[in-house]
């Protein structure tokens, strides 16, 4: 009987631990990226992928804006880049559309270029069925938006 209930602790004790540890995963807060011209960069994130602009909640002089990407997520633009270097497709952020074929159209009303992996003004399909296009943002960052349902 000893041995059955101290075998029943470890694995309530070792289930609590399990749950804890996931509940404590980081979760994406907000992505910062560092800009040559920050108000092309507004414009193309406000414009072209429709993030809403939110207060700066530090109130300071520094160069910096605030957009919604995301439910809980923001993305922090900062102004002070030197240069605008080359960026490998492979470093890309990624963000889900209810309906990419509209925000195509959107991108083609707005005369983005954006294409596939290859560069080839089309859609992809990933193989796990979600379609794909890639764009860059004023500062070349690479930019994945694609119809994940997830």
């Amino acid at each position: 009987m000893k041995k059955h209930i101290t075998r029943l602790l470890t694995i309530l004790i070792t289930g609590l631990t399990l749950t804890a540890a996931a509940q404590d995963a980081p979760h994406t807060d907000h992505v910062s990226l560092y800009v040559k011209d920050i108000a092309k960069s507004v414009e193309f994130y406000e414009k072209v992928m429709l993030f809403k602009p939110l207060a700066d909640p530090f109130h300071n002089e520094q160069h910096l804006f605030w957009l919604r990407s995301g439910e809980h997520t923001q993305l922090h633009l900062i102004d002070g880049a030197k240069d605008v270097p080359e960026r490998n497709i492979n470093n890309h952020f990624a963000y889900a559309v209810a309906d990419l074929q509209a925000f195509m159209k959107h991108l083609d009303e707005m005369h983005i270029k954006y294409g596939n992996y290859g560069g080839e003004k089309k859609l992809q399909t990933r193989p796990d069925g979600v379609k794909q296009i890639y764009l860059q943002d004023p500062d070349n960052y690479w930019i994945e938006v694609n119809d994940d349902k997830f």
